[in-house]
């Protein structure tokens, strides 16, 4: 059996992943293939419990080094228990967040040093890597605009100060020029609709597909 193709979506908060990341996941699967759409941190049900510890409390709860293994403590879970079996019966998965964002939050947002992080995603991750990468490339203003407009009490990270989220953004964009082969930068500011049809036509080409 073919091996299935792992997408991964990555952008600061409120730049519109997680809706185009549902979006993708429906297009392909109208298309005919066999799609498991999900998110980090969590994806698994150890993840998920792990992702709580995360996403919501105080914003100095953990030490940069602390919260960048509790990410990669889920990763490997999410990796084990939901991407790997996937991509191995042939599906395709999407996900709302992979190991960039540890790079991007941890490493760039809060200083913990690229080579920090690279050594830990050596250990728990090794060669593994997404076939595609989609960076939404969006303004710390409108992010967190867009980000407090939500409900709900994953708002740890939205919480935290301008100047991070300056760095994480950032981060995103040097991940991608170091990536070129794997990433793909998208203007997150376009209507829902637009976006839509520009990651469609990314992943069209992309894997030589032919959607409907």
């Amino acid at each position: 059996m073919r091996r299935g193709k792992f997408i991964t979506l990555e952008g600061a908060d409120g730049s519109g992943k997680s809706t185009q990341a549902a979006l993708l996941a429906e297009g392909l699967e109208n298309s005919g293939l066999d799609v498991t759409l999900t998110r980090e941190p969590g994806g698994a049900p150890g993840a998920e419990q792990i992702r709580s510890l995360l996403v919501e409390g105080e914003t100095q709860r953990w030490s940069p080094l602390s919260e960048a293994l509790l990410h990669y403590a889920a990763r490997r879970e999410h990796m084990d228990k939901t991407i790997l079996p996937a991509l191995e019966t042939g599906k395709w998965v999407i996900s709302d967040r992979f190991a960039d964002s540890t790079m991007a939050y941890q490493g760039f947002g809060h200083q913990l040093g690229r080579n920090q992080v690279a050594r830990i995603h050596d250990v728990v991750v090794g060669g593994f890597a997404p076939d595609l990468t989609i960076i939404f490339d969006i303004s710390v203003e409108e992010g967190l605009k867009r980000a407090a407009s939500r409900t709900g009490n994953e708002d740890r990270y939205e919480r935290m100060d301008k100047d991070f989220h300056a760095r994480l953004c950032k981060g995103f964009l040097e991940i991608a020029r170091q990536n070129p082969d794997r990433c793909a930068v998208i203007d997150a500011l376009g209507e829902i609709a637009g976006i839509q049809i520009l990651i469609l036509d990314l992943v069209k080409k992309r894997f030589e597909l032919e959607l409907s």
